[in-house]
């Protein structure tokens, strides 16, 4: 079985993360307000309707959360993402362990590519 390759933070600080194409906006309090398809599939899409429910949900994201999110163009580096955090927020600790994990968790999510 071929072993997976586990970038290295080198390489990751040069990653360009890209939002996903979804609809967002800033709240009243400056946060990111993301709208959330909740299927892909016209199937889902499908049973939502038939079930009268909304097909996407709403997902609030913190300071930190916006911070990152509105930097994930396609051309802002990891690198400089993390720069902006530690000049915007310099009291949070672990802001690098902290950006790496929340970008491979919304990636994961299908929120962003890297």
């Amino acid at each position: 079985m071929k072993k997976r390759h586990e970038p290295s933070l080198d390489e990751i600080l040069q990653l360009k993360p890209v939002r996903g194409n979804f609809k967002w906006e800033r709240g009243e309090d400056g946060n990111i307000i993301l709208t959330v398809p909740k299927f892909k599939s016209n199937i889902g899409k499908w049973l939502c309707k038939a079930l009268g429910k909304k097909e996407t949900f709403i997902a609030h994201l913190d300071r930190i959360g916006s911070a990152v999110w509105e930097q994930c163009d396609g051309k802002t580096t990891v690198e400089r993402i993390l720069k902006t955090l530690k000049e915007k927020f310099p009291d949070e600790k672990d802001l690098d362990q902290r950006l790496v994990y929340y970008l491979f968790k919304l990636k994961e999510l299908g929120y962003l590519s890297i």
